[in-house]
């Protein structure tokens, strides 16, 4: 059954309560088609002036202005440039929706008309390219979308909606930010939290759900390996770092594929070493960089130890003159897990509405996202929805494979912008009405 928001998709049949039931037109989402050409512009606004992470200054502005408009009390610079928007409407449940703001240091090359050309400073003060090549313009225009139809749409629901706009995702840190600067005290608590993350492995038009872990716990690990420098043609008079860094290197691997079960999903990667000057120049000290991820505590616990474990050890194997230093980065985002009752529950309202064959299971991931704090701080369930990004024809054309089409993080990420911020401004909106009072 065809999404009446978007071309028909990839078959894809997902046994959900509605699946064998034929799609019903929601009234609340009647204004949609008469609200995209107001919601495109704020999408190409955002997409050609995008800002980076702790940076979402003018982005934070518009999205405040925007739910002003709409009728929202609204308070900024929340844990820096958050925004929170509230619509209260008499007794029931509160809800969450939640869209993150920054975008990434890269150059777009989307060929695109009203692609980014902004560049801004980084952390270190060099000058970067800016894109928003994870879609994050996409998840704060689809947030726009449902606080527009909520809005129009206050007789259908009651209760109290709590719109965030978060910054500094991309660091991991940016949900604690506001979260630590009292949320829960000075807004609604919510009953239920909701966000969506746009997908190039889906077709525009489709949602994904997946119950359960989703995303995974990322760890930043920081080894420094010390030696004792000298000429490269006298070895013997030295202790070679780099020999010692390489031994970790290979030594890591057996973690997971000897400590680690295998029903247990780990990654530990070394994703930068860096050492010395010169050929013949043996250095003091070598520097590597690691990503681990996981979803269990346990295991998460576990692999950071081993690390520790296996770079002193080959230290000492090496006759290092002192331990390596092994930093775990503090900002580590935690696994989002998605409340499985809930996650079940919203997609069936949405597949009732979109139709079952828009709305599929789909795989957990390796990648990190912060939005499950948000669950875990409220103490309340929560669900982050998959949307599909990619044109169809693109996505038929290689016959389903999505490696084969630009994915998120990547340079060339063009969302087929129409039917993808249509169905995000519906899904958010179906599922808020799914846990509203009616």
């Amino acid at each position: 059954m065809p999404n009446p928001l978007a071309a028909p998709a990839l078959a894809t049949l997902l046994a959900l309560p509605a699946a064998s039931a034929p799609p019903k037109p929601s009234p609340a989402l009647a204004p949609l088609n008469a609200a995209y050409p107001d919601l495109e512009r704020l999408y190409i606004d955002l997409h050609q002036s995008p800002e980076l992470s702790l940076h979402e200054e003018k982005t934070s502005a518009k999205i405040a202005d925007r739910l002003r408009a709409l009728g929202y009390e609204v308070t900024d610079h929340v844990g820096g440039f958050g925004v929170v928007g509230v619509m209260r409407n008499g007794k029931g449940p509160t809800v969450l929706l939640r869209a993150d703001m920054d975008a990434l240091p890269i150059e777009e090359r989307t060929g695109l008309p009203y692609a980014s050309k902004v560049t801004a400073k980084d952390a270190s003060g060099a000058t970067v390219p800016v894109m928003h090549a994870c879609g994050h313009d996409i998840h704060m225009t689809s947030l726009v979308g449902a606080a527009t139809l909520l809005a129009k749409a206050k007789s259908r629901w009651k209760g109290t909606v709590v719109l965030v706009g978060q910054p500094a995702e991309e660091l991991g840190g940016g949900a604690s930010r506001m979260l630590k600067d009292r949320f829960m005290e000075r807004f609604p608590k919510p009953d239920y939290a909701i966000s969506l993350h746009d997908d190039a492995r889906l077709p525009a038009g489709e949602v994904g759900f997946t119950p359960g872990y989703m995303w995974a716990n990322v760890d930043s690990v920081d080894i420094t390996v010390y030696g004792r420098g000298g000429h490269g043609a006298r070895p013997e008079g030295t202790v070679d770092p780099i020999v010692i860094a390489a031994r970790i290197v290979t030594a890591l691997q057996t973690i997971v594929a000897r400590e680690n079960s295998p029903f247990d999903p780990a990654v530990v990667t070394v994703g930068s070493i860096h050492g010395g000057t010169k050929h013949n120049i043996i250095p003091d000290e070598v520097k590597m960089q690691l990503t681990v991820r996981s979803y269990e505590p346990a295991v998460r616990k576990k692999l950071l130890a081993a690390i520790e474990r296996v770079a002193k050890a080959e230290a000492a194997a090496g006759a290092a003159p002192r331990e390596p230093l092994v930093v775990v980065d503090a900002d580590g985002g935690d696994a989002v897990y998605n409340d499985p009752a809930l996650t079940r529950r919203v997609a069936g309202a949405i597949a009732a509405v979109l139709g079952a064959s828009n709305v599929r299971e789909m795989p957990r991931v390796m990648a990190g996202e912060d939005f499950g704090e948000w669950g875990v701080a409220a103490k309340c369930p929560s669900t982050d929805l998959w949307l599909g990004a990619t044109p169809p024809a693109k996505l038929a054309a290689v016959g389903g494979d999505a490696t084969k089409v630009p994915g998120i993080h990547s340079s060339e990420f063009a969302p087929d912008r129409e039917p993808t911020i249509k169905t995000g401004a519906a899904a958010l909106t179906l599922a808020a009405l799914e846990v509203l009072g009616k």
